[in-house]
């Protein structure tokens, strides 16, 4: 996955996908790439509320995702905002790994009452 993920978003840092060169850099294995964690994050919002009605995602990169790790991606609604004259729900989002330590944490703001996308 940490191979596929590299080339499809262009990470090729060898220290998610070349044991040595990890080992050489002090790691005891490779580790997720931190844009794939946000990219589970973003899928989780987007499971929840159509994409046309994200109007912000902000992350902060918080740990590592080490090999074997079982991540768990959480959100609760903050509140509810006027951003502009549209009402939107504030996301406070997480991912925590199998020993509850934060990986990532963010928000994202979703539009309420966006009319839903055709297509």
């Amino acid at each position: 996955m940490l191979a596929l993920f590299g080339c499809a978003s262009g990470d090729l840092n060898p220290i998610h996908i070349d044991l040595d060169f990890a080992r050489r850099a002090g790691m005891p294995d490779v580790f997720a790439q931190g844009m794939l964690g946000m990219a589970w994050m973003s899928r989780a919002i987007t499971a929840w509320a159509p994409q046309n009605r994200l109007r912000r995602l902000d992350v902060r990169f918080a740990g590592i995702t080490h090999l074997g790790h079982r991540i768990t991606v959480a959100g609760e609604v903050a509140e509810i905002v006027d951003m502009g004259g549209e009402r939107c729900a504030r996301i406070r989002l997480g991912n925590s790994n199998q020993y509850g330590q934060a990986v990532i944490t963010g928000e994202a703001l979703i539009a309420i009452d966006a009319p839903l996308q055709q297509g």
